[in-house]
């Protein structure tokens, strides 16, 4: 699968996967209105996945917990359809905790594995991430009988061919990063045009020879929709001085006409430490949007004006 210009294949770290630096994420293919504040039905979201499979980016993040196994679900019966996943197409997904209880146990990492392969219809997962571990007890995930202990033997076992790490808290996935049991690691909200946290640790992923993945380059919509439309920030309200710096970002882009969305996904992409970037999508006109704005050229003026920003 051969990718020019803007798409380019990158190599995903250690792991000798191709992918463009474009992933579409899952999340609300699975229907999550409490989280979106929308729904999205199985016809819309299985058209989606559909385009998605057939465009230019050959790379799709997805995670057990989306809408409780209902993303995994869509995606398996699309890839039904398709007779299983399409030659030089990159699926990952994540190990989640059970929502419900908090398990965060080897045991129940165990399940999220076998549960995904069962929902997505595969022997094997090419990427899967251990999920959120900062919604558990860390000492005890990284411990002996722990979720990475688990997510080890699976990989071992064959049930996954790489392992990644996804989360939060800066510091904390420093730390997971720095075990170099895991081949990539996604971050998210935290390296946009606004929140430049996980610049540091891009550094320590370089420095580890993992895989840097950025998710949610919008900052959950407002650099997508605008700060007038859209004032949150990570699904909450943007304080003051972040709106602020906002509408200057935006006034320097119509000045370029460039359109905001485009220099949010591009500012992550641009960046070669990082490999690939997350954006979410749940129509087909999202997902050719993205590809556009990916693709639209940028004068380097611009990133001057907005690096004084």
């Amino acid at each position: 699968m051969k990718k020019e210009g803007s798409l380019a294949l990158r190599t995903l770290g250690t792991t000798g996967l191709e992918v463009t630096p474009i992933c579409f994420g899952a999340s609300g293919l699975g229907n999550m209105p409490d989280t979106y504040q929308y729904s999205v039905e199985v016809d819309q979201a299985l058209t989606t996945l559909r385009t998605i499979f057939a465009s230019q980016v050959n790379f799709l993040d997805t995670a057990a917990d989306y809408g409780k196994g209902e993303s995994e679900r869509r995606i398996g019966l699309v890839l039904k359809e398709m007779g299983g996943l399409p030659e030089g197409f990159v699926l990952a997904s994540k190990a989640d905790r059970d929502t419900d209880t908090g398990d965060f146990s080897g045991d129940q990492m165990r399940r999220s594995v076998e549960r995904s392969l069962k929902l997505l219809g595969l022997e094997q997962i090419q990427l899967l991430y251990l999920h959120d571990p900062e919604y558990g007890n860390e000492a005890e995930i990284r411990g002996k009988g722990g979720a990475v202990e688990a997510l080890v033997r699976c990989k071992e076992e064959g049930l996954i061919a790489h392992l990644g790490i996804a989360g939060g808290p800066i510091d904390m996935m420093t730390r997971f990063v720095e075990m170099d049991i895991f081949e990539a690691a996604i971050s998210h909200n935290r390296f946009t045009l606004l929140n430049t946290e996980a610049d540091p640790f891009w550094d320590v992923c370089v420095q580890h020879g993992v895989a840097a993945v950025n998710a949610a380059p919008y900052g959950s919509g407002i650099l997508a929709k605008g700060p007038a439309n859209y004032p949150r920030y990570k699904y909450n309200a943007a304080p003051p001085e972040m709106l602020e710096r906002a509408f200057k970002i935006e006034a320097v882009c119509q000045r370029f006409n460039v359109p905001l969305a485009a220099a949010a996904l591009q500012f992550s992409y641009r960046d070669p430490r990082v490999v690939s970037t997350i954006v979410g999508v749940t129509t087909t006109k999202y997902v050719n949007d993205t590809i556009a704005l990916a693709e639209y050229a940028i004068p380097e003026e611009l990133w001057e004006e907005l690096a004084e920003i």
